[in-house]
């Protein structure tokens, strides 16, 4: 057999970064804190250690499709264990009197140049797929329909990823799957994508006994129900086995809690060193501008469904249709000063005060006037879904392009889409990208801020 396997993968390119990764450490610490050490203990102590710790941080578990953002959060879960690691360790070790300011230098030290190595592997890998063909996998894939061309499509375009697709086989014309079988095996194909809704039960068993019988790497398409994007959690509720159909990371008890902190230190942030001032200032151009409320605030639908006071500073000459439409592009309702904080979003401030209530998060799908939510609800498959989650001030579905107004049914699917795929990949990093693309965007302004 191969050590390659066909040339699925690099075969020494996780133990070459761990062993990169080794010499750092100990290459660091020899800068740092050797000269009391015993060499000895502390190489056993840390590479023993950061054995243990990477592989229940599954550290090195990054692939070819793997996103940034995921590589960043190992790389922080990583460091703060090991940072943990190196404090017990002086603590077990006292009397060579290791100062913390010392530990907290080397492991930055340690986690900036591990960084910089594990990306520079990645860029390098997507550079050498894309120009000289390497690393590559090949692929069939059994089913036709829309989905099954999008990921056919992503194979052939996206040469960094490191995909040879071979063949897309329509097996309702086939017939049988003999003569797909019989196209793996003559041209070595290594992962095989099928499309659920495309086979039947007994079909589906005879490309799993397949696979396993020829060590293919078998993946399926969960298109039988137009799934946006799925996560399905396998757990045993005793001894059966259960498959969760959404798994949802902010209902961790530890996540709701880092999450809800952040909201009061940034909502809290927000309204004593910028609303502070810049309150009385708008209250002053809104009121001279136009008469009515200097805050506008709208029924909204929040987490479960449940209805809250939204608050925005008032954009629009107070008018009876501002709860069931929304505003569309030369709206003559906005005012010259909405004009301009609709741009910037800086009408959208005052509902950090709502995140500071509860009823809101920083980041999170977009709260919708209650009548638009019913409308939608009935209309568009897995609307609902959003309200699993605390609603935010901006979110993934915004700083992609699907903010404001609604103007044809694919806007809102699409934000729908982004919204599920939040929900289900949440992590601390992520919301911090989001933040920072939407600070980005309000500042060289949106298409749709408006």
């Amino acid at each position: 057999m191969s050590l390659f396997k066909h040339g699925r993968y690099i075969g020494y390119l996780r133990p070459m970064s761990y062993g990169i990764d080794f010499i750092i450490i100990i290459g660091l610490a020899l800068f740092y804190f050797f000269k009391g050490l015993d060499p000895l203990v502390f190489c056993s102590f840390t590479i023993l250690g950061w054995i243990v710790l990477s592989i229940n941080s599954k550290f090195y578990e990054v692939y070819r499709f793997t996103r940034v953002v995921t590589i960043l959060g190992l790389i922080v879960r990583q460091l703060v264990l090991f940072a943990l690691m190196m404090f017990a360790f002086s603590g077990f070790y006292s009397d060579l009197n290791i100062k913390p300011h010392v530990i907290i230098k080397y492991v930055f030290a340690v986690f900036l140049s591990i960084a910089i190595v594990k990306f520079a592997i990645y860029f390098l890998l997507k550079r050498y797929r894309k120009t000289f063909g390497g690393n590559v996998r090949t692929t069939v894939i059994l089913g036709k329909n829309a989905k099954t061309a999008q990921l056919e499509r992503l194979f052939n375009f996206n040469q960094e990823y490191g995909y040879s697709h071979q063949k897309t086989f329509n097996v309702k014309e086939e017939g049988n799957l003999e003569n797909c079988f019989n196209f793996i095996l003559d041209n070595q194909i290594e992962e095989i994508y099928c499309s659920i809704s495309e086979l039947s039960n007994k079909q589906i068993r005879n490309v799993i006994d397949f696979a396993d019988n020829n060590l293919k790497i078998l993946k399926f398409l969960p298109d039988n129900k137009d799934i946006y994007s799925k996560k399905l959690k396998y757990e045993y509720y005793d001894y059966t086995p259960i498959l969760s159909l959404r798994e949802i990371p902010i209902e961790d008890p530890i996540n709701k809690i880092v999450k809800r902190a952040i909201d009061i230190v940034f909502s809290s942030a927000i309204i004593v060193f910028l609303l502070s001032w810049l309150t009385p200032l708008l209250a002053i151009l809104i009121k001279l501008e136009s008469k009515g409320p200097i805050f506008f605030k709208q029924s909204r639908n929040g987490m479960n469904y449940k209805e809250f006071d939204c608050y925005k500073f008032r954009s629009m000459t107070p008018n009876k249709d501002a709860n069931l439409f929304q505003a569309t592009r030369g709206d003559n309702r906005v005012t010259k000063v909405g004009k301009f904080i609709r741009k910037t979003s800086i009408d959208e401030l005052p509902q950090f005060f709502n995140v500071l209530f509860g009823d809101m998060s920083v980041v999170g799908p977009r709260p919708h006037m209650v009548s638009h939510t019913d409308m939608y609800a009935k209309r568009i498959d897995k609307f609902m879904v959003r309200h699993f989650v605390k609603p935010g001030i901006t979110g993934m579905a915004q700083v992609k392009g699907f903010r404001g107004e609604i103007e044809t049914d694919k806007d809102i699917i699409n934000r729908v889409k982004y919204d599920i795929f939040y929900i289900e990949n949440w992590s601390l990093l992520l919301d911090f990208k989001i933040i920072a693309q939407t600070f980005f965007n309000a500042i060289k302004g949106e298409d749709k801020a408006y």
